[in-house]
């Protein structure tokens, strides 16, 4: 039986619902998608006011950066899920016809982990007027789309006066974000990390050059790395509001580790003990097929799956790689438009930590990636696709380092390696 909309949404936001659920439903019947993105979209045409509607009142979290959040919203969804049910959006639709879908279902007045793509998120969350906001960092990410990366610090400190009630959980080691987030009533400063630094070498307040040692960064013009509350400060270990954790998630890496502090912070805000927010978030080990092995074709192969879509993300991926045994990498490159067509990005990646490793090419641009490779003088060969490329190997599991849309078809053609358990 459905469930009815409750009555203090005026009629013209329940027809919106409904128009919503309908159009949602039959775009997953017609098997064209989950249905999130056109439903929202015919939703916001019927009732534009929805959004503020729909979240009037509830308990609202959103996550926000370039890089991280569709994990940080899974961690955050599990560690609020220790309250009770959870709305959220984790599968990765992160603009306004994503955040509805999610606030559109049922139960209505549970608590919501919504991610928000950082252009969006002011118009976003002006409209649903969120308790707490997890602000992870900005980077370069589709040059043709979000270069510039002080425009979007400024939307977000703009955004701060706005919404008076909520919470910035910030990542102090992030200047962009740090400058951002100053600009909020409240802030709950944590030391997530920045392995990605050539973004912010400016100060984002007077321009001047950022200086930075191993404990943080400065200005002269007064602008500095704020004193986290919360540290990643090992590989298993948390400075928590002055007491040391010991803290392990299944997602590996230091980078999920500051992403589950991050969460951690924010579910705080809601109640939850972070004793209680990291045992939620065990068990998880991948995100999207993110970190998940895969069967490469016939070849017996196995390919673990990595997303890095942007310069930020490709240094934490290699320190991620650089963490566990030296396997060979499959470089999965596209220039489509959900990447953006600009892949000119590439060459500020440091692609020479790949040395010492065997590395095989392929996607749409592998060309561009081929050039690039050969000037970071790492030998490699160039393949049809990453099956192609599995078959000419001799091992039993590789990793598959792949941007958006070739991380996405990879999942579209290869079945997840089925365990006992």
């Amino acid at each position: 039986m459905s469930t009815p909309f409750p009555r203090r949404f005026s009629a013209r936001t329940r027809a919106a619902l409904a128009v919503e659920k309908l159009a949602s439903s039959a775009s997953r019947q017609l098997g064209r998608g989950s249905g999130e993105m056109i439903g929202g979209k015919l939703a916001l045409r019927v009732s534009p006011e929805i959004l503020s509607e729909v979240a009037a009142g509830q308990l609202v979290a959103c996550v926000s950066g370039t890089n991280g959040k569709t994990t940080t919203t899974r961690l955050l969804a599990r560690a609020l899920g220790t309250l009770g049910p959870v709305r959220s959006n984790s599968g990765g639709a992160n603009m306004a016809a994503g955040v509805l879908a999610a606030l559109s279902k049922p139960p209505y007045d549970a608590a919501a982990a919504l991610e928000v793509d950082e252009i969006w998120l002011p118009k976003v969350a002006r409209q649903i007027q969120p308790r707490a906001v997890i602000l992870l960092n900005i980077s370069r990410d589709q040059l043709d789309r979000s270069n510039e990366t002080r425009r979007i610090a400024s939307l977000w400190r703009d955004l701060g006066a706005e919404l008076p009630g909520a919470t910035a959980i910030a990542n102090a080691d992030d200047p962009l974000v740090a400058w951002a987030a100053a600009g909020w009533s409240n802030q709950v400063w944590v030391s997530a990390g920045q392995n990605w630094t050539a973004d912010a070498m400016v100060c984002p307040q007077c321009a001047s050059l950022l200086h930075r040692n191993a404990t943080g960064w400065w200005c002269g013009c007064g602008l500095a790395r704020p004193e986290p509350l919360v540290s990643v400060t090992g590989p298993h270990e948390l400075l928590w509001f002055g007491r040391h954790l010991t803290a392990s998630i299944d997602l590996p890496g230091r980078v999920n580790l500051g992403n589950a502090a991050m969460a951690a912070a924010a579910a705080k805000l809601f109640g939850v003990e972070v004793e209680q927010a990291l045992a939620a978030m065990t068990g998880l080990e991948d995100v999207q097929g993110r970190y998940q092995e895969v069967e490469l074709g016939d070849s017996g192969t196995r390919g673990r799956l990595l997303l890095a879509k942007n310069p930020a993300g490709w240094v934490e991926m290699m320190e991620l790689l650089n963490s566990t045994p030296t396997r060979p990498v499959i470089v999965d490159f596209n220039a489509q438009t959900a990447d953006g067509r600009d892949p000119s990005w590439i060459w500020d990646v440091p692609f020479e930590r790949l040395r010492g490793r065997r590395v095989l090419v392929t996607g749409g641009r592998k060309e561009d990636m081929s050039v690039r490779l050969a000037y970071a003088e790492i030998p490699h060969t160039v393949h049809p696709d990453a099956e192609s490329a599995a078959a000419v190997l001799d091992e039993k599991i590789v990793d598959v380092v792949a941007n958006y849309t070739a991380f996405r078809d990879i999942l579209g053609r290869v079945a997840p390696v089925r365990t006992n358990s």
